[in-house]
């Protein structure tokens, strides 16, 4: 369970955008100035709250590095593309803010979003702080708890069943035991509490960056167009085969199109993005080229030359069996 789309808020260590309207604000341009902007180049997320749901965009230095969505029932995450694409452009309603927030909270957030939670024995109060915590420490729990309340979310870090650090929402309270103490006296006095636990969450996932999503997509698509100029009309069929026979290894390939599919926006890292890009690369070069003609090192070489120092970071031409001079 989750707050409502229109009231969550969750914790942050600096308030960069206070919370206002969407449509005074241009997302794009607040995104680009947190990469030029040396004293925005911060780690933290923006919120955009819309009719029906919630993008969370997480920062880090910042650059966008993930994202999820909610429609009020349940998160998922979302492509970085995607969720930008879906905030209009000439916004009626909709709000927006940017937090500063460390990596380690960018990590719990995710973590409650995306993984599934450790159940709770079926007889744990686990909306008495006396008997959750007493649990917590009997068990010597290690881990992530949530405590939504309020139309907050709350995060607790455990080691040995004891709290070692907090990332709290609400300000009332001047102790971290006051503050905690407010969570569960709000379910008290008839408002909603939940508390889930995980496992403690690794570092934030990194997607791979959209330009470099794009520019996989423009150098498959040139690969194509010049296996076609040489005379293999069948180049875009042979693409497609080989992207679908690849689709069970590699199911970020539904981000590439050789027919009128629209290519789909998939969440993954530029290292499997990178591989099944290798794979189709090699899958479609042993049946369409003309070897005879061309090698596939020069035909490579044309089509990755402009954009040859993106594929080399991403690690591209490690993967495939032909050297790019």
């Amino acid at each position: 369970m989750i707050a409502t789309t229109a009231g969550v808020r969750f914790p942050y260590a600096r308030v960069l955008l206070p919370r206002t309207r969407l449509a005074y604000v241009h997302l794009r341009n607040l995104l680009n100035d947190a990469k030029r902007d040396r004293a925005a180049r911060v780690s933290g997320y923006v919120a955009v709250w819309l009719p029906e749901e919630l993008l969370l965009l997480y920062m880090q230095r910042g650059e966008v590095v993930n994202a999820t969505r909610s429609d009020g029932r349940s998160y998922q995450p979302i492509a970085i593309s995607t969720a930008i694409a879906r905030v209009p452009t000439e916004p009626e309603y909709g709000e927006i803010c940017f937090h500063e927030a460390d990596d380690e909270l960018l990590a719990c957030m995710y973590a409650a979003q995306t993984q599934a939670p450790v159940s709770w024995p079926a007889e744990l109060r686990v909306t008495d702080p006396k008997v959750l915590f007493s649990y917590l420490m009997a068990t010597t729990f290690d881990g992530l708890v949530e405590i939504v309340s309020g139309g907050t979310a709350n995060y607790l870090l455990l080691e040995d069943g004891t709290v070692k650090r907090a990332y709290l929402a609400s300000p009332q309270g001047e102790s971290l035991l006051e503050r905690v103490n407010v969570l569960f006296r709000r379910a008290d006095a008839g408002g909603a509490l939940h508390v889930r636990r995980f496992p403690r969450p690794g570092v934030l996932p990194v997607q791979a960056p959209p330009a470099l999503v794009t520019a996989y997509r423009e150098l498959a698509a040139a690969l194509v167009g010049r296996v076609a100029a040489e005379g293999r009309d069948s180049a875009g069929a042979i693409a497609e085969h080989a992207r679908t026979e690849l689709l069970a290894r590699h199911p970020v390939l539904e981000c590439v199109t050789f027919t009128d599919r629209a290519a789909l926006d998939t969440v993954t890292d530029s290292g499997e993005l990178t591989a099944a890009i290798a794979s189709w690369i090699q899958e479609f070069m042993w049946a369409a080229a003309d070897h005879a003609s061309s090698s596939p090192e020069q035909v490579l070489r044309d089509v990755v030359w402009e954009r040859r120092h993106i594929f080399q970071s991403a690690g591209l031409f490690d993967r495939i069996p032909w050297k790019v001079a």
